[in-house]
This record gives structure tokens, C-alpha cells and sequence, in this order.
């Protein structure tokens, strides 16, 4: 780690927006969507993490513990998601992803993929490749 450049808040706040404005600018081109964000999210941290408790769900969604319930609740009468016992734990109850979960993340994903390839075709040669460029930083910063 350098830490030789200086970053300012408001450089990095303009940075967030525009992240914001282009995941939700990508969501809107994709056509309606019948999921709400935060519950693709849900499905996306079970399909990375495996079955989670409810309370796992609230703390990597992040979100309350009432709406990760009622966002599982939404998910399970959609056919995306089940719960089953916590082999471990009797008393407790863990949320697993359904192959129909599955699908509906990739079709999201793939049709917000197909948008960005779009407009990326829009750009100069050479931002498309620094656009690129960014992805590992981006994951990088993603890791807790």
C-alpha cells in the first residue's frame, strides 16, 4: 500500500455518486425490475456464502434485521429462496437460494452487462481500456 496520493472526501463522494447513478442508470435500461435491489443482494450474498441465518443476511446485506426477513419472506413466496433448520442449531432457521434465485440474478446481471457493453461502445478506446482497468481495484475495495 502507497498511500502517497491523497484522496479527498469530496473526490471520493463524487466517486460514490457516480457509481450510484450508474448501477441505478444500468438497473432502469434492464427493463422493469420485479426484485427489489436489496433483495437481489440477498440472493447474491447466499449464492457467495452459502445458507445464511437471518441475522447473517441483515449484517452482509447490510440492513435491518426486519428487513432482511421481510426481504427473505418476499424472496421464499417467489420460489427464490428456502429456509430449512441450522443443522447446528435446532432453534434456529438458515435461508438457502433456489435454482430459480439463481437464474434470476444472472438474468439481472447479464442484461445489466449487456447495457454497460452498449455504452461502453460509445466510448474512446482508451477509457473503455481504463474503465476495464478498474475492475480488480474496484473488487479490491469491496473486500472487508
Amino acid at each position: 500500500m502507497s498511500g502517497a496520493v491523497t484522496v479527498s472526501e469530496d473526490e471520493a463522494l463524487r466517486l460514490v455518486v457516480s457509481l450510484h447513478r450508474l448501477l441505478r442508470s444500468l438497473r432502469r435500461a434492464g427493463g422493469p425490475l420485479n426484485i427489489p435491489p436489496t433483495q437481489l443482494i440477498v440472493i447474491s450474498q447466499l449464492i457467495e456464502f452459502g445458507p445464511l441465518r437471518i441475522g447473517e443476511i441483515a449484517e452482509r446485506v447490510p440492513c435491518s434485521q426486519p428487513t432482511a426477513t421481510t426481504s427473505v419472506a418476499s424472496l421464499e413466496s417467489g420460489g427464490y429462496v428456502y429456509r430449512e433448520p441450522d443443522p447446528t442449531d435446532g432453534r434456529a432457521i438458515r435461508v438457502l437460494v433456489t435454482d430459480a434465485g439463481r437464474e434470476v440474478l444472472q438474468s439481472v446481471a447479464h442484461s445489466e452487462a449487456a447495457i454497460l457493453v452498449e455504452r461502453l461502445r460509445l466510448l474512446p478506446d482508451e477509457d473503455v481500456v481504463t474503465v476495464l482497468a478498474a475492475d480488480p481495484v474496484l473488487r479490491a475495495l469491496t473486500r472487508e
